[in-house]
Protein backbone atom coordinates (compact mmCIF):
# COMPACT_ATOMS: atom_id res chain seq x y z
CA UNK A 1 0.00 0.00 0.00
CA UNK A 2 1.36 3.54 -0.58
CA UNK A 3 0.68 7.11 0.05
CA UNK A 4 -1.09 7.14 -3.13
CA UNK A 5 -3.96 5.23 -2.10
CA UNK A 6 -7.16 6.43 -1.74
CA UNK A 7 -8.21 5.70 1.69
CA UNK A 8 -12.37 7.30 2.43
CA UNK A 9 -13.77 7.83 5.53
CA UNK A 10 -17.33 7.22 6.23
CA UNK A 11 -19.05 9.70 8.86
CA UNK A 12 -17.78 12.77 9.82
CA UNK A 13 -18.39 12.66 13.51
CA UNK A 14 -15.38 12.27 16.22
CA UNK A 15 -13.89 9.44 15.02
CA UNK A 16 -14.17 9.91 11.49
CA UNK A 17 -12.51 13.41 11.61
CA UNK A 18 -9.77 12.52 14.00
CA UNK A 19 -9.31 9.77 12.08
CA UNK A 20 -8.87 11.50 8.79
CA UNK A 21 -6.84 13.85 9.83
CA UNK A 22 -4.82 10.66 10.85
CA UNK A 23 -4.43 9.21 7.65
CA UNK A 24 -3.55 12.84 5.91
CA UNK A 25 -0.88 13.19 8.29
CA UNK A 26 0.67 9.56 6.82
CA UNK A 27 0.37 10.83 3.55
CA UNK A 28 -2.72 9.24 2.16
CA UNK A 29 -5.10 10.63 -0.27
CA UNK A 30 -8.34 11.01 2.11
CA UNK A 31 -11.89 11.73 1.24
CA UNK A 32 -14.03 12.14 4.13
CA UNK A 33 -18.24 11.12 3.18
CA UNK A 34 -20.15 12.64 5.26
CA UNK A 35 -24.52 13.57 4.71
CA UNK A 36 -23.90 17.00 5.47
CA UNK A 37 -22.56 19.56 3.33
CA UNK A 38 -20.45 21.25 5.50
CA UNK A 39 -19.07 18.98 8.20
CA UNK A 40 -15.82 20.01 9.67
CA UNK A 41 -13.09 18.40 7.53
CA UNK A 42 -9.49 18.55 7.94
CA UNK A 43 -6.72 20.41 5.74
CA UNK A 44 -6.26 18.68 2.82
CA UNK A 45 -9.13 16.42 2.34
CA UNK A 46 -11.54 15.77 0.11
CA UNK A 47 -15.04 15.80 0.90
CA UNK A 48 -17.82 13.87 -0.95
CA UNK A 49 -21.82 14.26 0.20
CA UNK A 50 -23.87 11.54 0.46
CA UNK A 51 -26.17 9.18 1.88
CA UNK A 52 -24.47 6.18 2.47
CA UNK A 53 -27.65 3.62 3.47
CA UNK A 54 -27.88 4.07 -0.31
CA UNK A 55 -25.87 1.18 -1.88
CA UNK A 56 -25.68 3.35 -4.99
CA UNK A 57 -24.70 6.72 -3.50
CA UNK A 58 -21.81 4.86 -1.37
CA UNK A 59 -20.58 3.00 -3.97
CA UNK A 60 -20.47 6.32 -6.34
CA UNK A 61 -18.80 8.48 -2.75
CA UNK A 62 -16.10 5.76 -2.53
CA UNK A 63 -15.13 5.02 -6.26
CA UNK A 64 -11.70 4.39 -6.33
CA UNK A 65 -10.69 3.60 -3.01
CA UNK A 66 -8.36 1.23 -1.94
CA UNK A 67 -9.56 1.30 1.82
CA UNK A 68 -12.78 2.19 2.94
CA UNK A 69 -13.20 3.30 7.14
CA UNK A 70 -17.00 2.61 8.72
CA UNK A 71 -16.71 5.36 11.25
CA UNK A 72 -20.32 6.07 10.75
CA UNK A 73 -23.22 6.30 13.09
CA UNK A 74 -27.42 7.01 13.17
CA UNK A 75 -29.16 8.80 16.60
CA UNK A 76 -28.86 6.49 18.80
CA UNK A 77 -32.49 5.85 19.31
CA UNK A 78 -32.91 4.66 15.52
CA UNK A 79 -30.20 2.17 15.32
CA UNK A 80 -31.87 -0.65 15.22
CA UNK A 81 -33.79 0.20 12.44
CA UNK A 82 -31.62 2.14 10.14
CA UNK A 83 -27.80 0.11 11.39
CA UNK A 84 -28.39 -2.74 9.37
CA UNK A 85 -29.20 -1.43 6.06
CA UNK A 86 -26.60 1.05 6.61
CA UNK A 87 -24.05 -1.93 6.94
CA UNK A 88 -25.56 -3.87 4.26
CA UNK A 89 -24.95 -0.98 1.79
CA UNK A 90 -21.58 0.55 3.08
CA UNK A 91 -20.41 -3.34 2.22
CA UNK A 92 -22.14 -3.39 -0.93
CA UNK A 93 -20.23 -0.22 -1.60
CA UNK A 94 -16.76 -1.77 -0.63
CA UNK A 95 -17.33 -4.74 -2.71
CA UNK A 96 -18.17 -2.89 -5.87
CA UNK A 97 -15.13 -0.98 -5.91
CA UNK A 98 -13.08 -4.25 -5.14
CA UNK A 99 -11.72 -2.21 -1.43
CA UNK A 100 -10.32 -3.26 2.03
CA UNK A 101 -12.91 -2.36 4.53
CA UNK A 102 -12.24 -1.14 7.92
CA UNK A 103 -15.17 -1.19 10.40
CA UNK A 104 -15.31 1.15 13.81
CA UNK A 105 -16.79 -0.81 16.56
CA UNK A 106 -18.27 -1.22 19.90
CA UNK A 107 -18.16 -3.61 23.11
CA UNK A 108 -21.67 -3.76 23.19
CA UNK A 109 -21.81 -7.77 21.89
CA UNK A 110 -19.93 -8.91 24.59
CA UNK A 111 -23.02 -7.62 27.15
CA UNK A 112 -22.36 -8.49 30.52
CA UNK A 113 -19.46 -10.83 30.03
CA UNK A 114 -16.44 -10.83 31.99
CA UNK A 115 -16.02 -7.28 32.42
CA UNK A 116 -13.19 -7.31 34.71
CA UNK A 117 -10.66 -8.79 31.42
CA UNK A 118 -12.43 -8.35 28.23
CA UNK A 119 -9.97 -9.52 25.15
CA UNK A 120 -11.27 -10.42 21.75
CA UNK A 121 -11.68 -13.95 22.51
CA UNK A 122 -14.40 -12.94 25.18
CA UNK A 123 -17.35 -14.76 24.68
CA UNK A 124 -20.43 -12.81 22.77
CA UNK A 125 -23.06 -12.53 25.68
CA UNK A 126 -25.27 -9.36 24.54
CA UNK A 127 -28.62 -9.70 25.60
CA UNK A 128 -29.55 -6.10 25.23
CA UNK A 129 -31.48 -4.75 21.53
CA UNK A 130 -28.33 -2.75 20.77
CA UNK A 131 -25.70 -5.46 22.12
CA UNK A 132 -27.61 -7.84 20.02
CA UNK A 133 -27.65 -5.36 17.21
CA UNK A 134 -24.10 -4.95 17.17
CA UNK A 135 -23.47 -8.69 17.54
CA UNK A 136 -25.22 -9.70 14.40
CA UNK A 137 -23.90 -7.08 12.65
CA UNK A 138 -20.30 -7.90 13.33
CA UNK A 139 -21.49 -11.34 12.43
CA UNK A 140 -22.62 -9.85 8.67
CA UNK A 141 -18.89 -8.37 8.45
CA UNK A 142 -17.08 -11.44 9.53
CA UNK A 143 -18.67 -13.57 7.16
CA UNK A 144 -18.95 -11.34 4.23
CA UNK A 145 -14.98 -11.81 4.39
CA UNK A 146 -15.20 -15.26 4.83
CA UNK A 147 -17.52 -15.79 1.84
CA UNK A 148 -14.79 -13.72 -0.13
CA UNK A 149 -17.12 -10.73 -0.93
CA UNK A 150 -15.25 -7.98 0.61
CA UNK A 151 -12.11 -7.93 3.02
CA UNK A 152 -12.92 -6.43 5.90
CA UNK A 153 -11.40 -6.04 9.49
CA UNK A 154 -13.10 -4.56 12.89
CA UNK A 155 -11.42 -2.22 15.63
CA UNK A 156 -13.50 -2.30 19.21
CA UNK A 157 -13.05 1.33 21.01
CA UNK A 158 -14.46 1.51 24.97
CA UNK A 159 -16.10 5.02 25.35
CA UNK A 160 -14.05 7.57 23.59
CA UNK A 161 -12.80 10.75 25.53
CA UNK A 162 -10.39 13.34 23.89
CA UNK A 163 -10.46 16.34 21.32
CA UNK A 164 -13.76 16.95 19.85
CA UNK A 165 -15.37 14.06 21.89
CA UNK A 166 -18.49 15.52 23.20
CA UNK A 167 -21.29 12.87 23.38
CA UNK A 168 -19.15 10.49 25.68
CA UNK A 169 -19.50 9.61 29.42
CA UNK A 170 -15.58 11.25 29.25
CA UNK A 171 -16.71 14.30 27.53
CA UNK A 172 -19.46 17.43 27.84
CA UNK A 173 -20.95 16.20 30.81
CA UNK A 174 -17.29 15.86 32.67
CA UNK A 175 -14.41 18.84 30.83
CA UNK A 176 -16.53 21.88 30.46
CA UNK A 177 -17.49 22.17 34.21
CA UNK A 178 -14.37 21.00 35.29
CA UNK A 179 -12.95 24.29 33.96
CA UNK A 180 -15.19 26.03 35.16
CA UNK A 181 -16.31 24.66 38.10
CA UNK A 182 -19.32 23.67 37.06
CA UNK A 183 -20.90 20.62 38.28
CA UNK A 184 -20.10 17.59 36.91
CA UNK A 185 -21.95 14.64 35.95
CA UNK A 186 -21.58 11.18 36.40
CA UNK A 187 -23.42 7.70 35.98
CA UNK A 188 -23.92 4.82 38.54
CA UNK A 189 -21.08 2.68 40.18
CA UNK A 190 -17.87 5.34 39.63
CA UNK A 191 -15.86 3.21 41.89
CA UNK A 192 -15.23 0.67 39.19
CA UNK A 193 -13.07 0.02 36.47
CA UNK A 194 -14.33 1.60 33.43
CA UNK A 195 -12.30 1.60 30.00
CA UNK A 196 -11.97 5.11 28.37
CA UNK A 197 -10.44 4.89 24.59
CA UNK A 198 -8.08 8.44 23.51
CA UNK A 199 -9.92 9.35 20.29
CA UNK A 200 -6.66 9.60 18.39
CA UNK A 201 -5.25 6.00 19.15
CA UNK A 202 -8.74 5.26 17.98
CA UNK A 203 -7.56 7.02 14.86
CA UNK A 204 -3.98 5.51 14.76
CA UNK A 205 -5.42 2.02 15.48
CA UNK A 206 -7.94 2.37 12.66
CA UNK A 207 -5.44 3.77 10.45
CA UNK A 208 -2.73 1.01 11.15
CA UNK A 209 -5.63 -1.79 10.58
CA UNK A 210 -6.36 -0.01 6.99
CA UNK A 211 -2.50 0.00 6.25
CA UNK A 212 -1.37 -3.48 7.62
CA UNK A 213 -4.02 -6.33 5.30
CA UNK A 214 -2.67 -8.63 7.68
CA UNK A 215 -4.82 -8.34 10.46
CA UNK A 216 -8.08 -9.00 7.99
CA UNK A 217 -10.65 -11.18 8.96
CA UNK A 218 -11.31 -10.62 12.73
CA UNK A 219 -12.23 -8.41 15.21
CA UNK A 220 -9.15 -5.86 16.98
CA UNK A 221 -9.25 -4.30 20.34
CA UNK A 222 -7.69 -0.79 19.64
CA UNK A 223 -5.31 0.58 21.83
CA UNK A 224 -6.81 1.04 25.28
CA UNK A 225 -4.81 1.89 28.40
CA UNK A 226 -5.63 -0.98 31.65
CA UNK A 227 -9.24 0.47 33.19
CA UNK A 228 -8.78 2.45 36.40
CA UNK A 229 -12.53 3.50 38.05
CA UNK A 230 -14.09 6.97 37.07
CA UNK A 231 -13.28 8.17 40.64
CA UNK A 232 -9.57 7.94 39.68
CA UNK A 233 -9.80 9.35 36.56
CA UNK A 234 -11.97 12.20 37.57
CA UNK A 235 -9.08 12.76 40.04
CA UNK A 236 -6.61 13.12 37.36
CA UNK A 237 -8.87 15.74 35.29
CA UNK A 238 -9.06 17.67 39.07
CA UNK A 239 -5.32 17.19 39.65
CA UNK A 240 -4.72 18.95 35.33
CA UNK A 241 -7.51 21.55 36.62
CA UNK A 242 -6.00 22.64 39.66
CA UNK A 243 -8.50 22.20 42.01
CA UNK A 244 -11.23 19.49 43.16
CA UNK A 245 -14.17 18.47 40.98
CA UNK A 246 -18.16 19.21 42.14
CA UNK A 247 -19.40 15.69 40.97
CA UNK A 248 -22.92 14.58 41.06
CA UNK A 249 -23.93 11.30 40.40
CA UNK A 250 -26.92 10.24 38.20
CA UNK A 251 -28.70 6.93 39.78
CA UNK A 252 -31.48 6.59 36.99
CA UNK A 253 -31.74 7.41 32.94
CA UNK A 254 -32.44 10.93 32.81
CA UNK A 255 -31.09 13.61 31.15
CA UNK A 256 -27.68 15.23 31.73
CA UNK A 257 -25.01 17.05 29.80
CA UNK A 258 -24.88 16.64 25.84
CA UNK A 259 -27.69 13.39 26.49
CA UNK A 260 -31.62 14.37 25.96
CA UNK A 261 -34.41 12.36 27.40
CA UNK A 262 -34.79 10.46 23.91
CA UNK A 263 -31.09 10.12 23.99
CA UNK A 264 -31.65 8.30 27.66
CA UNK A 265 -34.77 6.54 27.67
CA UNK A 266 -32.82 4.24 24.57
CA UNK A 267 -29.52 4.12 26.62
CA UNK A 268 -31.54 2.67 29.94
CA UNK A 269 -30.85 -0.74 28.28
CA UNK A 270 -26.91 -0.42 28.38
CA UNK A 271 -26.43 1.36 31.90
CA UNK A 272 -25.00 -2.30 32.89
CA UNK A 273 -22.13 -0.81 31.58
CA UNK A 274 -22.15 1.67 34.62
CA UNK A 275 -22.76 -1.54 37.13
CA UNK A 276 -20.11 -3.66 36.53
CA UNK A 277 -16.52 -3.40 35.43
CA UNK A 278 -15.30 -2.81 32.27
CA UNK A 279 -11.79 -3.30 31.36
CA UNK A 280 -10.66 -4.01 27.51
CA UNK A 281 -7.48 -5.57 27.13
CA UNK A 282 -5.77 -4.48 23.93
CA UNK A 283 -2.55 -6.53 24.23
CA UNK A 284 -2.85 -8.41 21.29
CA UNK A 285 -3.45 -5.02 18.88
CA UNK A 286 -0.29 -3.53 20.90
CA UNK A 287 2.42 -7.16 20.18
CA UNK A 288 0.62 -7.57 16.31
CA UNK A 289 1.42 -4.12 15.52
CA UNK A 290 3.62 -2.14 17.96
CA UNK A 291 1.04 0.60 18.74
CA UNK A 292 0.39 1.32 22.36
CA UNK A 293 -2.15 3.70 23.91
CA UNK A 294 -1.64 7.48 25.18
CA UNK A 295 -1.02 7.79 29.29
CA UNK A 296 -4.24 8.85 30.59
CA UNK A 297 -2.89 11.73 32.03
CA UNK A 298 -1.20 12.52 28.97
CA UNK A 299 -5.19 12.27 27.32
CA UNK A 300 -6.67 13.81 29.45
CA UNK A 301 -4.66 17.10 29.12
CA UNK A 302 -4.95 17.21 25.58
CA UNK A 303 -8.67 17.09 25.93
CA UNK A 304 -8.65 19.99 28.35
CA UNK A 305 -6.56 21.95 26.09
CA UNK A 306 -9.05 21.39 23.54
CA UNK A 307 -12.01 22.27 25.98
CA UNK A 308 -10.14 25.44 26.84
CA UNK A 309 -10.33 26.53 23.01
CA UNK A 310 -13.84 25.65 22.65
CA UNK A 311 -14.59 27.37 25.63
CA UNK A 312 -13.09 30.69 24.53
CA UNK A 313 -14.92 30.92 21.45
CA UNK A 314 -11.19 29.71 19.70
CA UNK A 315 -12.80 27.18 18.08
CA UNK A 316 -15.25 28.60 15.23
CA UNK A 317 -17.00 25.11 14.29
CA UNK A 318 -16.86 22.39 17.47
CA UNK A 319 -17.29 18.96 15.98
CA UNK A 320 -21.16 18.55 16.13
CA UNK A 321 -23.09 17.18 19.29
CA UNK A 322 -24.88 13.88 17.27
CA UNK A 323 -26.11 12.40 20.28
CA UNK A 324 -24.99 8.92 19.12
CA UNK A 325 -23.60 7.94 22.55
CA UNK A 326 -21.77 7.12 25.28
CA UNK A 327 -19.64 5.07 23.34
CA UNK A 328 -20.17 6.52 19.79
CA UNK A 329 -18.73 5.53 16.62
CA UNK A 330 -18.93 8.28 14.49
Amino acid sequence: MTPTDLHVVLGAGPAGTTLSTELARRGHRVRLVDRRDDPPVPAGVEHVRADLSDADAATSATRGASVIYHCVNVAYHLQPRLLPGLGEAILTAAERQGARLVVLDTLYPYGEANGESLTEDTPWAATTVKGRLRADLDRRYLRAHEEGRVRVVAGRSADFYGPGVLNSTLGGAVFPAALTGGEVLTLLDTSLPHSYTYIRDVARGLATLGERPEGDGRIWHLPTVPARSTDEVLELVARAVGRPLRVHNLRRAEAYGPFDQTFMDSYAEMLYQHRIPQNMVSTAFEHQFGVFPTPLEEGIAQTLAWYREVLAGQWAAPQRADRSGPNPTA
